[in-house]
């Protein structure tokens, strides 16, 4: 199962058990939040502790043949906490019926605040609300056979996705505390916090921390060596939801309650080397009086409205941001579109700003990248240390066009488009070899699923799948040959024969082309030129994965129709040269090759599409300018227009391109997958209608 299908799964039957609870009591769904929010911090948490383990054992050091024991210590340098026994999962959801689940969960809690210093952190008390059944449901339902099966960090997904989910219950500011993954790690990406203090002024749940810590990993570092976690929150719950997003991470933060237009409590005035936030857009409820000698707006107020409140809060924030940072220090947040174009006062104090030198690049993005709100937004980035021949410049990128479908209402960057934005900051900071690595990737990666699909060995899955449609075809023949009246049975029969006769021949040529690029990459010139010829050069292999996946899909479609149409009037059933049940079998099992298959060959086609959407644009290896997508601007420029740092004003339309490469099937996913949507929101109005209706006794 997919994981988001199989997360939007446990997400229903929570909600099940949530109305369950309701119709049997006075409980209230947020009550149901921080408990559930518990679970999965354990479950997720008890997801690391496994899979570090095994990692740890395998290196730790044996006297007298016997292993050293874990410690805390193993676990932290992994990010990942250490369990007793009794904080496990698999304890917990194993107790009988007999036992005290609620008093087992607390004592689980207690268990990791005592190891990790979170007194008062995690819930415990809340779980004597609910009933021992119902804790048993939930602890079952946040453990199913499928999760166990699951891959990377799927229980980290989870517990993001909750967060989200549970705004609706207005447990905190309508979801305010939370910001995409794939904004977040685009953000922590620009920025690069590698050594230093990262301050999040608006923390929420402390995605942005943790996006950082993963940063720092994937240099093979320990973060919690290089960076210090800082952040003020002013709602109570959300604090505690941010320990524990940092805690199941192996990290410390030190997350102080405050109101940051008012409060100042970790006194980091030009001392932090990151900042990182995503703010409230739009407050127009700040005390102007109470503010305006604050040290932290060198910039002045942003505008008074006739309520002596300041008129919009979005540059108090972007004041503090850059006053946080210290002569060296980089900032990345998120900001409502409506500022970077915003007029008078405030774009006095943006123009103040810019004058700095220190706005480096702006994204734009596009709606329905947020879980609870659908507007537009920008990332800001500012670099106190942009060298001195850039700092006359910003890098604006029009990003609104980039953007995958994950449902109808949310979108998202695929790993690959948010390495392609960064791609784009690393030409223009003059970090080539970046780009071309990158490049070099996605030739590599190509070249390795197509290997996958047509390996040396007799079992590849190309292979696979001919065989179990040729044992279709001489299973249905004896009876296509002397009993099939139906003229169209018999020229369906010889069509399929036909494309898979072709599909061996053309599996042949695709394992030695495959074959041919995989030599030919040993000796691989990775200069520019020379990867911009071996993008070239393998668009063949791209076109080669695309027409067979065209074509085994095809041979499915035909044998499935061939046993629909044989069996359709009932002469197949009725005869003993046809044998229905072993042909669905191999169908069956054709179709599970098949969903593989098509996989690893799109794969190969997509890293090329990737590849070839970086050299395309940029040709020689260098920042250049591209209509529609990307431009650096000059401060004279940034002037004549107002001073605006809205990317669409600058970078232009791209010229509109002929997809030739129109891909019916993503098209039609779209199209389920707001069907789908479309779908659940009638459920779930009528079940409304339903219920207004009895309430008025109708």
């Amino acid at each position: 199962m997919p994981q988001l299908e199989l997360i939007e799964a446990i997400e229903k039957r929570l909600w099940k058990s949530a109305d369950n609870l309701r119709a049997n009591s006075n409980f209230a769904s947020n009550e149901y939040f921080l408990p559930v929010m518990g679970l999965i911090f354990l479950r997720h948490a008890y997801s690391r502790y496994l899979m570090v383990k095994d990692e740890i054992e395998k290196t730790l050091p044996k006297r007298g043949g016997k292993t050293r024991a874990l410690t805390k210590e193993d676990f932290s340098q992994k990010s990942a906490i250490y369990l007793r026994p009794e904080a496990q999962y698999d304890y917990l959801v194993s107790l009988p019926d007999s036992s005290d689940r609620a008093g087992a969960i607390i004592a689980a809690m207690e268990s990791i605040e005592e190891d990790y210093d979170l007194e008062g952190v995690l819930p415990k008390e809340e779980y004597r609300a609910l009933e021992n059944d119902v804790l048993k449901q939930t602890l079952q339902i946040l453990n199913p056979d499928e999760l166990k099966q699951a891959s990377g960090d799927v229980f980290g997904r989870i517990y993001e996705y909750f967060l989200t989910q549970f705004a609706d219950l207005k447990a905190h500011d309508n979801g305010e505390f939370f910001t995409p993954v794939s904004l977040v790690s685009l953000i922590a990406n620009i920025i690069e916090p590698k050594e230093g203090i990262v301050l999040d002024p608006a923390c929420g749940s402390g995605g942005m921390f943790v996006q950082s810590a993963h940063f720092v990993e994937r240099l093979n570092q320990s973060p919690t060596e290089h960076l210090t976690f800082k952040g003020m929150e002013k709602n109570a719950t959300t604090i505690r939801l941010a320990k524990m997003n940092l805690t199941v991470h192996g990290l410390e933060g030190d997350i102080m309650k405050a109101i940051t237009y008012y409060q100042d409590p970790h006194e980091l005035f030009q001392k932090a080397d990151y900042v990182m936030a995503n703010p409230p857009f739009n407050v127009d409820e700040v005390d102007a009086d109470k503010v305006k000698n604050d040290p932290r707006l060198p910039f002045g107020l942003p505008g008074v409205n006739n309520q002596d409140k300041v008129s919009n809060g979005n540059y108090l924030w972007i004041s503090y941001f850059y006053s946080y940072l210290n002569e060296k220090g980089r900032a990345g947040f998120v900001m409502s579109s409506q500022a970077s174009s915003a007029g008078r006062d405030e774009a006095k104090v943006r123009q103040k700003l810019v004058e700095t030198g220190a706005v480096e690049v702006m994204v734009s993005i596009r709606s329905n990248f947020f879980y609870t709100r659908t507007v537009p937004c920008e990332l800001w980035f500012l670099n106190r240390a942009k060298p001195e021949e850039m700092k006359d410049s910003v890098l604006m990128i029009d990003a609104r066009n980039i953007f995958r479908k994950v449902t109808r209402k949310i979108y998202d960057f695929s790993p690959e488009q948010e390495q392609n934005i960064l791609a784009i900051v690393w030409l223009y900071r003059g970090e080539t070899e970046r780009y071309l690595g990158l490049v070099s990737r996605y030739c590599k990666t190509m070249l390795k699923e197509a290997e996958s699909s047509v390996n040396s060995r007799d079992e590849n899955l190309l292979n696979q799948f001919s065989q179990k449609m040729t044992l279709l075809l001489d299973s249905a023949r004896p009876f296509i040959i002397r009993l099939a009246d139906d003229h169209t049975a018999r020229e369906m029969f010889s069509e399929l024969e036909g494309e898979i006769s072709q599909l061996s021949k053309d599996i042949t040529g695709f394992a030695k082309a495959t074959s041919h690029e995989l030599n030919l990459w040993k000796k691989q010139d990775t200069s520019n030129g020379g990867l911009k010829k071996a993008v070239d050069r393998l668009s063949s292999l791209a076109e080669m994965s695309h027409a067979l996946v065209t074509q085994v899909d095809l041979i499915s479609k035909l044998a499935n129709r061939l046993l629909e149409t044989c069996e359709k009037d009932g002469q197949a059933k009725e005869s003993n040269l046809w044998s229905g049940r072993d042909m669905n079998r191999i169908l069956k099992e054709a179709e599970g090759i098949r969903e593989d298959l098509v996989f690893d060959l799109k794969q190969v086609r997509y890293f090329w599409k990737q590849a070839h959407w970086l050299v395309e644009r940029f040709p020689d290896g260098s920042y250049r300018d591209v209509e529609g997508l990307v431009k650096c601007v000059s401060r004279s420029e940034i002037e004549a227009n107002d001073w605006s740092l809205t990317p669409g004003r600058y970078v232009g339309v791209a010229p509109e391109e002929v997809d030739e490469e129109f891909d019916f099937e993503e098209a039609l996913r779209d199209i389920h997958i707001e069907l789908e949507g479309l779908n659940a929101e009638a459920a779930e109005l009528a079940g409304v209608i339903q219920k207004n209706f009895k309430e008025l006794g109708i």
